[in-house]
């Protein structure tokens, strides 16, 4: 995607909320796609938004060795990094890209308190996936925004294997892209096809300004002091 529609995209989703891109995606017709399974869940109230990145990971097919600790830590697990289960698309990271990981519904932290602060560094907006992720406690703490379907505890090795990077994954029921719109907040995770993304950001703009305006008066006739919501 050349950078100056990328930066027009972010730039449409920046203030939406999930509820506002729901209901642009349904005044467009597009009713039934976009809203990830509900038990893809944040690990901690926020907010994200971004270009989506994709990588798919598949089930391990082979045995686990029967070797001592040592190794296995030294030896085993290191070519499995290495060979089996790398992260290619690591490097690939550009800032406002929402990382969506296909691991094909396994329970495994993937992704983890360092490599996920470490991609958030190098410009990663969010993270979802449709497995596990691990080191739950250390990613609420460093404030990464992450939605998944399981709180894992394992690696990788001997779990998973990786398959491919920038292809069509699919992830809660939905079909993501690399370059698709990906918006996730307290109501879950949602995602736009580039193709109509514009178009949607008007309707959802629309109605998120309207819901600002009816929430204000409530503000006002309450005598709340009035946030950043409206």
């Amino acid at each position: 995607m050349k950078d100056t529609k990328r930066g027009m995209l972010l730039a449409l989703y920046a203030n939406l909320r999930v509820c506002d891109v729901r209901d642009g995606m349904d005044a467009m017709g597009y009713v039934h796609y976009g809203s990830l399974d509900a038990r893809i869940r944040p690990l901690w109230r926020t907010r994200a938004y971004g270009i989506a990145r994709t990588a798919r990971y598949l089930p391990y097919t082979g045995p686990a060795p029967r070797m001592p600790a040592k190794e296995y830590r030294a030896e085993w697990s290191s070519m499995y990094y290495r060979d089996i289960c790398p992260y290619p698309w690591c490097d690939d990271v550009e800032k406002g890209d929402f990382i969506v990981i296909d691991q094909s519904g396994v329970n495994v932290g993937l992704m983890g308190s360092e490599n996920t602060f470490g991609r958030f560094n190098a410009g990663a907006h969010g993270f979802v996936t449709n497995g596990g992720v691990r080191d739950t406690d250390e990613i609420i703490l460093q404030q990464i925004p992450f939605w998944s379907q399981y709180i894992g505890q394992t690696m990788v090795q001997a779990r998973l294997q990786f398959d491919a990077k920038d292809v069509p994954v699919a992830v809660g029921g939905v079909q993501v892209r690399p370059g698709d719109v990906v918006v996730a907040d307290g109501d879950g995770v949602i995602v736009v096809l580039r193709e109509i993304a514009e178009d949607v950001a008007k309707w959802a703009q629309e109605e998120h300004e309207n819901d600002k305006l009816t929430r204000r008066k409530h503000y006002e006739a309450a005598g709340r002091a009035l946030d950043e919501t409206v």
